[in-house]
């Protein structure tokens, strides 16, 4: 697959090394020559220096003949535009662009991205995706994610193993013995810096963050396995007023009416516009580093503090501070992922990166074969698929045990019509069932050709 990336920074340099891995041939523009260098260096892609609007520029990217652009440098209308030329002189297929600002996407003005006017295949916005992947951690206490799949049905819960936590030093073939009712299956471990495809034999270990799939109606049972028994949060307060603080808020007054929300935001003008645009929200003018902010809002009564500014430091420091004088539980936004391997040992809960969760939105439009869903986690150490598996597909007809699945991919879920099957080495995939599947970094290629469309199939 042939595509060019407009744009160079964190997301454009993350979309462009997980495609290149998987040797798809990759051009990135960036109108700076430092990130342009940078990402020549490092990954095998075409780097190219110049504007990524440009006519000419696209064409030296090789647009004329390109699957797929990507636009997501730092500028709305440069995405948009990019994404307008790719199509009315190159004829791209598929156009994905990010778009921030919030005005563009109002339903109001919702026939703008249509093929009459400009046409854009898919919109990703990164406020509106943090602001959803941290409901999903609202709504699970307990768990460090949660992504849902199959419509809902199936859950991919990742959790931390504390060393309290009742089941590590236990071989997950025994998990089915010791819980034989519950539908949860142990789909990965992440060790340090490398994520574990587990066997049988496998035990987890006090540290390990476990990713597992879980039916719905049992999350809560296979949360308290793992000695998370927490409570959804019904006291929050949001630092930073911006943008995803304010959608975070208004999905909260629109969703959760129980929810008593605080928010502190820094800047006095935007806290009274916060002011006037929420109705259930009481906004506080202040720094939250500050002690008498935090009482102020009743930090010490509070459940769970999210921190979502445009200051990685702020939000660190917020969460410990909120912590330390009360709060139980921290949900805190990190751009620079330098800071990842700090935050569990300092007593964050929950990291969110803009950057992962924009990445896993777009990977789910650049998957090929009959793939419905896409999450990277960790920093693309693995990722989770939901694909249709059909008549043609290797998983099609045999047990489990006896389909060769290459090193580093395991099948966690299968749903079929309203069943949720947990894998046992005697399932058998048919036709048509929607399977969910951890692969390792390096091995989504080999579930692409699992799910690709074959000759015989027509």
């Amino acid at each position: 697959m042939k595509v060019v990336v407009c744009g160079a920074g964190q997301v454009g340099y993350n979309i462009a090394r997980h495609l290149a891995s998987e040797r798809n041939d990759v051009t990135v523009i960036d109108q700076r020559p430092e990130l342009v260098r940078s990402i020549s260096e490092t990954l095998d892609v075409k780097g190219l220096v110049g504007f990524a609007s440009h006519p000419d520029m696209l064409e030296r990217a090789g647009a004329a003949d390109a699957d797929m652009v990507i636009a997501v440098t730092f500028a709305d209308e440069v995405n948009m535009v990019a994404c307008q030329v790719c199509h009315s002189l190159f004829n791209v297929p598929t156009k994905i662009a990010r778009v921030r600002q919030q005005s563009y996407l109002k339903p109001i003005w919702s026939d703008l991205f249509s093929r009459d006017n400009m046409p854009i295949d898919v919109i990703i916005s990164p406020e509106v995706e943090v602001a959803r992947a941290v409901i999903r951690r609202l709504q699970v206490p307990g768990a460090i994610d949660m992504i849902p799949f199959v419509d809902g049905r199936v859950r991919v819960v990742g959790v931390h193993c504390g060393a309290d936590c009742p089941i590590i030093n236990t071989p997950l073939r025994q998990l089915t013995e010791v819980f034989p009712d519950l539908s949860m299956f142990v789909v990965g471990i992440n060790r340090g810096d490398r994520m574990i495809v587990p066997s049988g034999d496998e035990h987890m270990l006090a540290g390990d963050d476990v990713y597992f799939t879980v039916t719905a109606e049992h999350m809560e049972r296979a949360l308290s396995a793992f000695g998370h028994d927490e409570k959804e949060a019904r006291r929050v307060i949001i630092i930073g007023g911006g943008n995803i603080g304010l959608i975070l808020a208004q999905e909260i007054e629109e969703h959760y009416p129980d929810v008593n929300l605080k928010i502190i935001e820094l800047s006095k003008d935007r806290a009274e516009q916060l002011a006037g645009l929420l109705s259930r929200t009481v906004v506080l003018n202040g720094n939250a580093l500050d002690r008498d902010i935090l009482e102020e809002a009743n930090v010490a009564a509070t459940e769970t503090i999210v921190a979502v500014s445009n200051n990685d430091e702020v939000n660190i420091l917020a969460s410990l501070l909120a912590k330390r004088y009360g709060a139980q539980r921290a949900v805190t936004l990190i751009n620079n992922m330098t800071y990842g391997p700090l935050v569990t040992p300092l007593g964050i809960n929950v990291a969110v990166s803009p950057r992962d969760v924009t990445v896993s939105t777009i990977l789910q439009h650049v998957r090929r074969g009959r793939i419905r869903a896409v999450h990277s986690i960790r920093e693309g150490l693995a990722e989770v698929i939901e694909a249709e598996a059909l008549e043609t597909s290797p998983l099609v007809g045999a047990p489990l045990r006896e389909v060769k699945l290459p090193q580093g991919i395991i099948v966690g879920a299968i749903v079929r019509g309203d069943e949720v099957i947990m894998p046992r080495g005697d399932t058998v995939v048919r036709a048509n069932d929607r399977v969910v599947i951890l692969a390792a970094a390096g091995m989504v290629k080999e579930v692409e050709k699992l799910f690709s469309v074959r000759l015989e199939f027509f």
